[in-house]
């Protein structure tokens, strides 16, 4: 094995595969049964943290950023001058067992540039994933990408070996697509989501009465969609991100800045910022749809189709919607009570238990978690320390702006002079 060779196929390839984020899971249950390597529970591996703070990691690469596409967004399109390379089959197995080894990694995602055909890219792909579980008996995580266009032979072979699958939809409309990405074709990226789909809905129903059934993707699939590349605005990426969940049951769709790599005059150009906290508001509306009882139509609609970026959407939702509050924490229903900015799920489980027994003040409910610096202007309490005021929703947000920090802040801090 020639190591210099390797080594830089790894650096190209690992470079190259940073643009994809798509690469968490969970729900995952390839246990070891004694005598194989890696152990991939249920609360899955990613490229992240944990929802307990542990951070995990795995080997994330390209099989290839050869391509016969040339989508106007990617750095790995065939009109990029850029230094191409490619992993033999062998060569990302022994990567994979070797880094895990050593423990530096936990499991493997692997994604491909398509080389020749979609069927012959899936095929390499399906390979490396069957070469670990059947000859290296590797039972540690491994996530594929699913290669659009691909058969739905191939696509349920991966699935027997993957823990999770993915197809990136990448632009989040049709017309999106159509201007960035001509040689494409919608139904390319819904056709493999389709039978993953599929397949593990009858998994499931097969999995009830056969227990030996083969496990199919059991960690489920995910998308990708990239912001700030074409013109969609918020709620065109909250709508199409609706239908991928519902449709073919995703278990997340990640939201991805566009980090300019190319002068074209369909994108925006090199240099502009990277949408960071774009990107992370819709993170958090994804969220609150998800977990909290939302619907799209109360956070993004006609008059308001895009997100403050000052405010969370849970702020936003609530300064627009005044005549709700201030609830009582003591008696007010679960779903208002989660939509209180400041308090959250765990929270709200807290206080519909604590107040079984005991009506709360502020501090109860500073001791359960909430965020006092928000919370405090939209509900009461059993307590005389804090009198609500005649407050207008502008004065509630400029004062919540001048006592709060993140790492967003400089990006909107211009915003604080008008509340001086």
């Amino acid at each position: 094995m020639n190591f210099d060779r390797i080594r830089e196929k790894l650096n190209i390839l690992a470079d190259a595969a940073k643009y994809d984020v798509s690469c968490a899971s969970s729900g995952s249950d390839r246990t070891n049964k004694g005598k194989g390597l890696g152990n991939a529970s249920k609360m899955g591996i990613c490229h992240s943290y944990t929802a307990d703070g542990r951070c995990v990691s795995l080997l994330k690469i390209l099989l290839t950023n050869h391509c016969i596409f040339d989508c106007a967004y990617c750095v790995t399109r065939k009109s990029n001058d850029v230094p191409r390379a490619a992993f033999k089959v062998q060569e990302v197995v022994d990567l994979t067992i070797n880094f895990y080894r050593r423990n530096y990694i936990e499991g493997l995602f692997l994604s491909s540039g398509i080389f020749k055909s979609p069927d012959h890219t899936m095929e390499r792909l399906v390979s490396v994933a069957k070469k670990l579980r059947e000859e290296e008996n590797f039972n540690g995580y491994i996530h594929l990408k699913s290669i659009p266009g691909a058969s739905d032979e191939l696509m349920y072979e991966a699935g027997l070996y993957a823990d999770r699958l993915s197809v990136n939809i990448e632009v989040p409309t049709i017309s999106g697509l159509k201007l960035l990405a001509p040689d494409k074709k919608h139904e390319d990226f819904t056709k493999p989501m389709e039978k993953v789909k599929n397949e593990i809905v009858r998994y499931k129903s097969e999995h009830k009465i056969i227990k030996s059934t083969p496990k199919y993707a059991p960690a489920g699939q995910s998308t990708q969609m990239i912001v700030g590349a074409t013109g969609e605005s918020d709620k065109d990426i909250m709508y199409s991100a609706a239908y991928y969940y519902k449709t073919f049951h995703m278990k997340r769709v990640y939201y991805s800045g566009y980090v300019p790599v190319t002068h074209d005059s369909r994108l925006p150009a090199i240099g502009s910022q990277v949408p960071m906290l774009r990107e992370n508001r819709l993170y958090q509306t994804d969220w609150l749809l998800r977990f909290y009882g939302f619907s799209i139509g109360e956070i993004l609609n006609n008059r308001h189709p895009n997100l403050d970026m000052d405010v969370d959407p849970k702020l936003s939702w609530a300064l627009r919607n005044l005549h709700h509050f201030p609830v009582d924490v003591n008696t007010v229903d679960k779903r208002l009570l989660a939509r209180i900015p400041g308090i959250g799920m765990r929270s709200v489980d807290k206080i519909i238990k604590a107040r079984k027994f005991r009506k709360l003040n502020w501090d109860h409910l500073k001791k359960i978690g909430v965020a006092l610096n928000r919370a405090q202007y939209f509900m009461v309490c059993d307590s005389r320390h804090w009198e609500r005021r005649d407050l207008d929703a502008d004065k509630i947000k400029g004062m919540i702006l001048q006592n709060s920090s993140g790492k967003f802040r400089n990006q909107y801090s211009t915003q604080l002079s008008l509340f001086n």
